[in-house]
């Protein structure tokens, strides 16, 4: 056994060998230029500057009620119609059906309201006379379960849908801060979220489905007391995202579901509406509002995109489209190998997020074997793809978006984009008054003034991370030594950010 073992082996090694020497090094000159397929900043499709393109993705409120016209009835023209809408403009669709709006009438479907033992709860939210649903109701609770059944059974493959978004309350967010939330009446009870929860797991497959970040709240969920549940591959939205306080309510709700999710589902959000300076200054380069980066804050939390309806009133196409490139996955091809009927590809993740749909590097039309779905930031796949010739063409397919898209790449000649800092500090100089930085014996000092350490990452000016410890247990100074060829860093630590020389 042993001996044909090694007589097997022996045999792999000479095929392998014989396939490396008939491979040519084949160079790429190719930059990302646009902004990639489910990633960046998110128009509502009734904004006046829709036809662009520096977005990817159009959001919209979706009606029950306009859906379900009847028990077990489904007209799917409305969906149909506003998915076609926005694809016509090579754009892709993030929809979230919610039943609860300030002001508004709940969109519960009208074959339910009519039953004479439903009765919905009204109430004043936001300053305005507001509906709640009947959540003791069971036929809206087994409505609303067949509903999204339905609704995966239709669109979970549909390239022109990226992302879907659900929740209760108000805007299906999470909450009823400001009305009459009563558990189990106005606000699903935690045994039927646990249900509708597997059930949502169960019926989409292909497409991923988020939920506020508010639900890390135990007064509205029940993850909590069943953490089995944040198991469930479920991405997350923030619909205040780098408010004046974020670093408080909002970091401790992601850090509730698991700052590693990203990693296997999808981070979005909305920038905050707190304020009208929230909107106007999120953008702002190098600060953002409240002294943090759009592009800092999209690293820390691995956006892939982010709703920003209003920045077309505030900031130029020019930005917009430069914070929208930051976002999600970018793709580096570090090495191509090519030869007759096979071809090696190095591909790496320079972006900030992973690709969440199966999506394939592709040789003179022939996909690789593995996927590039899920590959992580830093992270790199080698794809062996059975095409290939001595002037190979390269692609990056997906079924997920729409045929009009593309997945662009860094070729091998490229180096990924990069956000330059608007200044360049030494050392010993702050950025941040929290802390102060020193080096000693080849090692480098971070030392808290106020709070304490909790997570420490420094990134190339590519984007590349070179350290990372987000584990750390509330020291108030830290030190570590940073294996990085010599130049400028950008440090981040959850007290503020640097940049700092590595020589």
């Amino acid at each position: 056994m042993k001996k044909l073992l090694i007589t097997g082996v022996t045999v792999f090694l000479i095929v392998c060998v014989s396939i490396g020497q008939n491979l040519k090094q084949i160079t790429i000159d190719q930059d990302i230029s646009g902004v990639q397929p489910m990633t960046g900043i998110v128009l509502w499709p009734t904004n006046s500057k829709i036809n662009t393109d520096v977005i990817s993705l159009e959001y919209s409120y979706m009606s029950y009620a306009e859906v379900v016209v009847a028990k077990d009835t489904y007209d799917w023209i409305v969906v149909e119609e506003l998915l076609d809408e926005i694809a016509s403009r090579n754009h892709q669709a993030v929809l979230r059906f919610r039943f609860s709006y300030p002001g508004k009438t709940t969109t519960v479907p009208q074959y339910i309201k009519d039953l004479s033992d439903y009765e919905e709860t009204q109430g004043i939210s936001e300053g305005n006379t507001t509906w709640f649903p009947d959540w003791t109701h069971e036929e809206l609770q087994r409505c609303i379960l067949d509903f999204y059944e339905k609704f995966a059974a239709n669109y979970d493959q549909d390239p022109r849908l990226a992302f879907v978004q659900t929740g209760f309350g108000l805007w299906a967010e999470y909450h009823i801060y400001d009305g009459p939330f009563v558990l189990g009446e106005t606000f699903p009870s935690m045994e039927y979220q646990e249900e509708f929860f597997n059930k949502m797991a169960s019926v989409f497959v292909s497409t991923t489905w988020s939920i506020s970040i508010d639900a890390a709240g135990a007064a509205y969920s029940p993850f909590e007391t069943k953490s089995e549940l944040k198991d469930i591959n479920f991405g997350l939205f923030d619909d205040s995202f780098m408010h004046k306080d974020h670093a408080n309510y909002n970091e401790s709700s992601w850090n509730f579901f698991d700052r590693n999710r990203y990693q296997w589902a999808p981070a979005g959000g909305e920038f905050s509406y707190y304020s009208t300076y929230d909107q106007q200054s999120v953008l702002i380069p190098d600060t953002g509002a409240y002294g943090e980066s759009f592009e800092s804050a999209v690293e820390r939390f691995h956006m892939s995109y982010i709703l920003g309806n209003d920045q077309t009133q505030y900031q130029s196409i020019e930005r917009i489209a430069e914070a929208s490139r930051y976002m999600g996955y970018k793709f580096k091809i570090n090495s191509f190998k090519s030869g007759e009927g096979h071809s090696v590809v190095e591909v790496e993740n320079v972006g900030v997020a992973p690709f969440y749909s199966d999506a394939f590097v592709t040789v003179n039309g022939v996909r690789a074997s593995e996927s590039l779905k899920l590959l992580l930031p830093g992270h790199t796949i080698v794809c062996n793809v059975a095409a290939g010739s001595n002037d190979p063409v390269l692609t990056i397919e997906s079924d997920q978006i729409l045929e009009t898209q593309t997945i662009s790449y860094y070729g091998t000649e490229n180096t990924p984009y990069a956000y330059e800092p608007s200044e360049v500090l030494g050392v010993n100089e702050l950025l941040d008054s929290n802390y102060s930085i020193s080096m000693d014996s080849g090692r480098i000092k971070l030392t808290a003034k106020q709070g304490f350490f909790k997570e420490v990452y420094v990134y190339t000016l590519h984007g590349k991370i070179v350290f990372k410890e987000n584990e750390i247990e509330s020291k108030s100074f830290f030190s570590f030594k940073l294996n990085s060829p010599e130049g400028l860093c950008i440090l981040m630590t959850n007290l503020g950010n640097m940049k700092l020389y590595t020589n």
